[in-house]
């Protein structure tokens, strides 16, 4: 799918009229812009060049954009905004803009204050987009002990590495824990005992830092993602937006299926049946005492 062609006259000038407010100083990184169900008005006043991927299904919004004046795509709704940023990347690969900012059209009240984002908009280095205040005293030393969460500043954000959210209301095809996925996609990493990474999934960052990975990379990563196409989105995503840190800073090798599509497919085939595996054996009773009997656990892609 093509989310986005250039025209090379006017460069990553989008072709688009809007009213000139000069509310603040527009920054020139390049505002990409998954939108569900809202005219993020607001957002676009921060920049000069946008593009929003609208995947609304309000009847009203598309509209509504259109009638702004607007630079947008109408997508089908996918439940998440990852799946959008790569499709944007591949289809755009030879023509990146040098600074983007991934975002949501309701970053602002949802993910970031108003205050924060005005003092983080126009960096041109790697950034988290997530300030969560209403958080604070529980996620700060002193803050709730048992909590899975913690913050190493206020957009630092670390989670337990534990796969809690895979046994939730979305499914899982292809993997059931992040230890595994981070194994799949990188040659022999640090499991980390901490996820850090921006809930939401938006970020700041350069175009060197989108093309450390291959068009095939992205492509394969969205298959992770879009084998169901619906509100109830893959588990997977989860496990891609705790990666989405590493895809743009880690050096890393990445694994030789992650840069071959066919090779890709092979795999996803052996994750399937190691999931299938982990789900019989979870079904199963007294797996203490078959433990003592001999039985074994199964490794993932190891049986």
């Amino acid at each position: 799918m093509m989310y986005y062609r250039v025209d090379k006259k006017r460069g990553n000038r989008p072709c688009f009229k809007r009213k000139d407010r000069n509310i603040l100083n527009r920054t020139d990184t390049f505002f990409l812009v998954h939108n569900y169900n809202t005219v993020p008005e607001e957002l676009i006043e921060y920049c000069n060049d946008h593009l929003i991927i609208d995947c609304s299904d309000d009847g009203m919004t598309p509209d509504k954009l259109k009638a702004a004046g607007y630079n947008f795509i109408h997508v089908e709704n996918t439940g998440h905004n990852l799946t959008s940023y790569f499709h944007y990347f591949i289809d755009n690969y030879d023509n990146l803009p040098e600074f983007v900012a991934l975002l949501k059209g309701n970053i602002i009240g949802r993910h970031v204050s108003k205050e924060f984002f005005d003092r983080v908009y126009n960096n041109k280095w790697f950034t988290y987009l997530y300030q969560d205040k209403k958080m604070w005293e529980r996620y700060k030393k002193g803050g709730d002990e048992n909590s899975i969460a913690s913050l190493l500043s206020e957009e630092g954000y670390i989670e337990l590495d534990s796969s809690w959210y895979m046994n939730q209301s979305h499914s899982y095809r292809y993997f059931y824990d992040m230890d595994d996925f981070y194994r799949f996609v990188y040659k022999d990493p640090v499991i980390p005992r901490y996820c850090n990474f921006s809930p939401g999934g938006c970020y700041i960052i350069n175009r060197e830092q989108i093309l450390k990975n291959s068009k095939t990379f992205y492509k394969n990563l969205n298959t992770l993602m879009e084998y169901r196409k619906e509100v109830n989105f893959p588990a997977e995503a989860y496990l891609v937006e705790r990666l989405m840190p590493w895809i743009f800073t880690s050096r890393y090798e990445v694994n030789p299926w992650m840069e071959d599509e066919e090779e890709f497919a092979n795999m996803l085939e052996k994750c399937e049946k190691s999931v299938e595996k982990h789900r019989l054996w979870n079904n199963l009773r007294l797996k203490r005492f078959r433990l003592l009997l001999g039985a074994k656990e199964p490794v993932f892609l190891e049986d």
